[in-house]
């Protein structure tokens, strides 16, 4: 029989959002537990090499002047998974179930077959880059040194900033996003900030890379939510 003190210990053992920075996600904003936030952007990209040698420079001066219009820090962020083929495939055992014709049938389920091979052997992995804006009241400019310092000191903001706050400072983060897609979009890239939903699921993705491969989030909206 375990011991009661063993037992109890177990039963308060912590859970993985006791060890992670972000207090909550709301409004497409990630808010930490510091104060500070963070919104992200998801970007295409260039094939670089099939460029010519002037649409290259071009690029590359655009890519600097972009990094030189910045007085803030960003964070570039490349994701590397493997294919996630599965809702693909249960789409065509789908078609092949309700396939009458035999050889329409037939060609279906090689088809399958060689997606699932092709995939398993070649381990093709894709790609995704996002971009993360950050927002620090230290770090904002355009107010005195004692304003943002007063923002920050304030023990209200330990865990969850008071609407007006979070308002406040969301307006100043929608600026700095609106100058990085600008400058993203100068350089040739197509540019979407993430959601809400979106967010939720790609830290969900990045911290469960190997259950999320697996089981889908799903609606956030049907998510129950436990408070820590």
């Amino acid at each position: 029989m375990k011991n009661k003190k063993a037992v109890k210990k177990t039963a308060k053992k912590p859970s993985t959002q006791t060890y992670l920075q972000i207090a909550e996600i709301k409004d497409g904003v990630v808010v930490l537990k510091d104060g500070t936030l963070r919104s992200v952007l998801i970007t295409s990209s260039i094939n670089f090499s099939l460029k010519s040698e002037d649409e290259q420079n071009g690029i590359i001066s655009s890519y600097v002047g972009f990094l030189n219009s910045l007085d803030f820090p960003v964070q570039i962020c490349v994701q590397s998974r493997r294919l996630q083929i599965k809702p693909y495939l249960e789409k065509l055992i789908a078609q092949e179930k309700k396939q009458t014709n035999e050889l329409l049938r037939v060609q279906t389920a090689d088809y399958r077959s060689f997606i699932e091979e092709l995939v398993d052997i070649g381990k093709i992995m894709t790609k995704k880059y996002y971009v993360i804006v950050s927002y620090d009241p230290l770090s904002n400019k355009k107010k005195s040194f004692w304003a943002r310092f007063k923002e920050v000191i304030k023990p209200a903001i330990t865990l969850r900033l008071k609407d007006e706050r979070f308002r406040q400072r969301k307006e100043d983060l929608d600026l700095r996003v609106r100058q990085v897609s600008s400058g993203l979009e100068g350089i040739g890239l197509q540019v979407a900030q993430l959601d809400t939903q979106s967010l939720i699921e790609l830290y969900y993705n990045t911290y469960n890379p190997d259950i999320s491969f697996a089981e889908q989030l799903g609606d956030i909206d049907k998510q129950q939510i436990e408070e820590i």
